[in-house]
């Protein structure tokens, strides 16, 4: 009885000290934690050589818009390697790719040269199509870290023989020399045909390849015979097999997917101090970005994260300069020891704001996934 009394004069007096019109409850509502959306799909841009005097150039030289400004996450990673405040292009992918430093030239090794599982690798182990595209050979540093291991990068036979150890789904770059015209006299072409790769090259356009391989398993197409052109001369695969690719894997698999996409001669416009060079590869890059965000939008479970390796060529606007007429310099013909600036969408893109070492994207990326 005494409690009942003591829980009637509790309630009356909590009663008398509520103002008039407010709503009595019993207890304030605590919302259940919202739990952090893993991404399903990983699309993993990268600009080789593209710092921040490429990618101001070619927005001002674009009307001064650029797809980069629609990504919800900006962050800055450090690109230095192993041995060098100045990194290439091999072990700034390898730190990508395996989450280790590594000195230069390295492909998918650590420091001591012993192998470290790449994230297409572990994608794969997940049962996860997985996928490579390019505007340099196949076997390129870029995408050669994502899938070979070699104390070189300029190993080119032994990293395309490399494909032939992974089960990646769809690859499109060129070097097509490295995989039919051998010193060892393998035909890795018919190795691949024979692996199951519908298997086609530039000598049939990839437009036409693609609608004849529409039910293909696995996709392997060579677009050149060594270095593909500069877009400027008549390149033209990059974004359609790009968006294919994305499609493809996404259409193989309801458990996601992992691709890298690399725009590769902003590098080398860097390298050659070509603004002109520069400029057109970067607008082509741009449009894929648009598309790219457009898909993983629809979407809604794919995280896209874009970034260069380094800068190339010191490349910087000079007073003087108008968004008509740019005044452009070059301290260089190699790579700098710039930060490097990173974006993401979708889901986990959260992860990717701040100042961090260019190995922390792996590692970000595997978090994304819910791997870690």
């Amino acid at each position: 009885m005494r409690i009942l009394i003591i829980s009637i004069i509790s309630t009356l007096l909590y009663a008398c000290g509520t103002p008039k019109g407010q709503v009595l409850t019993s207890a304030p509502i605590i919302e259940k934690p919202v739990k952090p959306k893993i991404a399903k799909n990983v699309i993993f841009l990268i600009g080789d050589g593209m710092g921040i005097g490429q990618i101001t150039a070619g927005t001002y030289a674009n009307g001064n818009k650029t797809s980069l400004e629609r990504f919800s996450v900006i962050g800055l990673h450090k690109p230095y390697s192993h041995n060098s405040l100045i990194t290439d292009s091999a072990a700034a992918a390898t730190s990508f790719a395996c989450g280790v430093k590594t000195f230069n030239g390295a492909i998918g090794v650590d420091n001591d040269t012993l192998p470290v599982r790449t994230l297409l690798e572990e994608a794969e182990a997940y049962n996860m199509p997985t996928g490579l595209v390019a505007s340099s050979t196949i076997v390129h540093a870029t995408p050669a870290s994502f899938i070979a291991h070699n104390v070189s990068r300029k190993n080119y036979e032994e990293i395309a023989a490399d494909f032939l150890k992974t089960d990646i789904d769809y690859f499109v770059g060129g070097g097509k020399k490295y995989f039919d015209r051998r010193t060892d006299e393998r035909d890795l072409v018919t190795e691949l045909t024979t692996k199951g790769y519908a298997m086609g090259n530039f000598l049939e356009d990839f437009s036409t390849y693609k609608s004849k391989n529409n039910t293909a398993n696995k996709i392997g197409y060579l677009t050149s015979d060594s270095d593909p052109l500069p877009v400027a001369q008549g390149r033209d695969y990059l974004i359609d097999a790009s968006m294919h690719g994305i499609e493809f894997l996404d259409n193989k698999s309801t458990g996601g997917f992992f691709i890298m996409i690399e725009s590769s001669q902003i590098d080398w416009g860097g390298h050659s101090n070509d603004e002109d060079y520069i400029i057109s590869e970067f607008l082509e890059f741009d449009k894929l970005i648009g598309q790219v965000l457009d898909w993983a939008d629809k979407d809604g479970e794919t995280l896209v994260v874009l970034t260069a390796d380094h800068e190339t060529g010191g490349f910087t606007i000079q007073p003087g300069s108008t968004m008509d007429s740019m005044v452009t310099t070059f301290t260089s013909t190699k790579h700098s020891g710039d930060f490097i600036p990173v974006f993401a969408d979708g889901p986990g893109a959260d992860k990717f704001s701040g100042l961090y070492e260019n190995t922390d994207i792996y590692h970000r990326i595997r978090e994304a996934y819910g791997w870690e």
